[in-house]
C-alpha cells in the first residue's frame, strides 16, 4: 500500500497547455551534490546522462568546503560531464573559500560577474535569473540591495510570460536537519523583496536547495499565503549530499514532500505552461508530477462605489 504522503499530487492546474516534450526545452535541477565520502552524486548522475536538456546545479556542488580539491576530486568525476550545459547558482558552502574563488575558477562566464553572482539567461520562450541567496557576499538581500535593484532592472528589461527563479536558500521549507546535528533553521525570510519583485512581475516557478529533502508548494506570495497569483517553489537538496529528515510539521501550502531520497526534477517549459516531475535515482520508488501554466489570474476589478444616498 502506498503511503499517503509518497503519492504524486500534481494534478494538473487549470487550463494547463501540455505539448509534445520532446518539442519544447527542458532542465534537471538540484543541489547540494558531490561529496567524495558518499556516492548520491554518482547515482544522480547516471539519471541525467541519459536526459537532454540544461542542467541546474542549485548551489552547495562540492563538500565540505567548495575547495579547489573539493571540486576536482568530487564534483568533476560525477557532474561535471555536464558543465557545458549547466547554469549554477551559489550555496554558502561555496562561500567557505574567500569569494568562492574556486566556485568562478570552474566555472568561468557560466556563473555570471564572480563579485556578485547573479545573472540571467533565456531558454526556449522562458527568462531564467538565477540570484546569490548567500546575502552578505551579494551587498545585500534588502529591498533596494544592489541585486534586488538589478533583478527589478533585468525584470523590466525582459518581459516573459513565462519566468523562472532559482537561488539556493528557499524562501519555504518545512523544518529539517541532518540526524548528526542539533541545528534547526527558522524559516527564511531574506529573500522576501526578491520574491516580492518576481511576484510582481508574473513569475512561475522558484527553485532552491539547501534543504536535503524535495518538497514542493502550491502558489504563494512572499509572506507565505496561499494564491493563484503567487509562486510555485520547489526545494530540489537531493543531489548527492547526506540526506535531512524532517523534524517539524508539515510547512503552510506544502503539497508533497519526500526525505531520504535522491534525484532530480526534470521541467519541460512549453510555451505558456510547463510539466515538472521529480526523477529518483535506482532503486527509489518515489515520484511527483504535475502540470501548470505560467499565466497569472489579472487582479479583480476594484468594486464599484456605492450608489449616492437619496
Amino acid at each position: 500500500m502506498l503511503v499517503p504522503a509518497l503519492l504524486t499530487l500534481g494534478l494538473p492546474g487549470a487550463g494547463a497547455q501540455t505539448t509534445d516534450p520532446s518539442a519544447d526545452p527542458t532542465v534537471i535541477a538540484a543541489g547540494d551534490i558531490s561529496m567524495c565520502q558518499t556516492t548520491g552524486d554518482e547515482e544522480t548522475a547516471k539519471l541525467i546522462d541519459s536526459m537532454p536538456g540544461t542542467v541546474f546545479p542549485l548551489g552547495d556542488l562540492a563538500y565540505q568546503d567548495g575547495s579547489k580539491a573539493d571540486f576536482d576530486n568530487c564534483y568533476v568525476p560525477t557532474w561535471g560531464r555536464f558543465k557545458d550545459r549547466s547554469r549554477p547558482v551559489l550555496g554558502n558552502h561555496e562561500y567557505v573559500q574567500k569569494g568562492a574563488t574556486p566556485y568562478f575558477d570552474y566555472w568561468g562566464d557560466a556563473a555570471g560577474d564572480r563579485t556578485k553572482g547573479y545573472y540571467s539567461f533565456d531558454i526556449g520562450s522562458w527568462h531564467i535569473v538565477a540570484l546569490n541567496s548567500t546575502c552578505a557576499e551579494a551587498g545585500g538581500c534588502n529591498k533596494g540591495a544592489p541585486m534586488e535593484q538589478w533583478l527589478r532592472q533585468d525584470l523590466a528589461a525582459h518581459p516573459s510570460r513565462c519566468l523562472l527563479a532559482m537561488w539556493h536558500h528557499p524562501r519555504f521549507y518545512s523544518p529539517s536537519k541532518q540526524p548528526t546535528t542539533s541545528k534547526l533553521e527558522p524559516t527564511d525570510r531574506k529573500m522576501i523583496a526578491f520574491w516580492a519583485a518576481l511576484q510582481e512581475a508574473g513569475a512561475d516557478i522558484v527553485l532552491g536547495g539547501h534543504r536535503h529533502v524535495y518538497e514542493r508548494f502550491a502558489r504563494q506570495d512572499a509572506e507565505g499565503n496561499a494564491t493563484p497569483a503567487g509562486i510555485r517553489q520547489f526545494v530540489v537538496g537531493t543531489g548527492g549530499g547526506p540526506h535531512d529528515r524532517f523534524t517539524g510539521p508539515v510547512a503552510p501550502n506544502s503539497e508533497i514532500r519526500k526525505a531520504e531520497t535522491y534525484g532530480v526534477l526534470q521541467l519541460t517549459l512549453h510555451p505558456g505552461s510547463y510539466d515538472w516531475r521529480f526523477v529518483p535515482t535506482a532503486g527509489d520508488t518515489f515520484t511527483d508530477s504535475g502540470s501548470d501554466t505560467c499565466d497569472t489570474p489579472a487582479a479583480p476589478p476594484p468594486a464599484s462605489p456605492p450608489p449616492p444616498s437619496s
